[in-house]
């Protein structure tokens, strides 16, 4: 992913309002961020326990959406799996997140759900820069290469069922 500004994020949200993407929280360290190793960006709002943000490369440019997760604890013995990146996670660290969807739909309160990482660590963890726990991450005959893109098309469609 190249790096990306906050006007490049700020002007990238395309499920709120642009006054609610002038205000959202956005991250202070982006000039550390291992932009080699992201296929999109997310992260959680230190200020709002159950919102978190994704931005993602798209042909037009960048794409990010905001994201509402439950405040509910599961306990530690329940593993759950992420939808993007297939790694498993106990306890709270696969969440599902909603997104309200784009355009008259959206305002209508109609979103989608998807299970990601808690951390929105995904890139990190299919490229084992970040570790999830042992177990977490099956042995795949996929290379890393293959498996970023699984996951990659695993946002595009999060993202494309926004727009429907």
């Amino acid at each position: 992913m190249k790096p990306l500004t906050e006007q490049d994020i700020r002007g990238s949200f395309v499920n709120c309002s642009k006054g609610e993407a002038k205000r959202l929280f956005v991250p202070h360290d982006l000039a550390d961020r291992p932009w080699d190793d992201l296929d999109f960006m997310g992260w959680r709002d230190p200020g709002a326990p159950d919102r978190s943000y994704l931005v993602a490369e798209r042909s037009g440019g960048p794409v990010g959406v905001t994201l509402r997760f439950p405040s509910q604890q599961r306990g530690f013995m329940h593993r759950s799996m992420c939808s993007l990146c297939l790694t498993t996670h106990p306890g709270n660290g696969v969440s599902l997140m909603t997104a309200r969807k784009v355009g008259p739909a959206g305002r209508e309160g109609n979103s989608v759900g998807v299970y990601i990482c808690a951390d929105l660590a995904c890139s990190l963890y299919v490229r084992g820069k970040k570790l999830p726990g042992p177990g977490a991450r099956f042995e795949e005959s996929l290379t890393v290469e293959q498996q970023v893109a699984r996951m990659n098309g695993h946002v595009s469609a999060f993202l494309d069922r926004l727009h429907s």
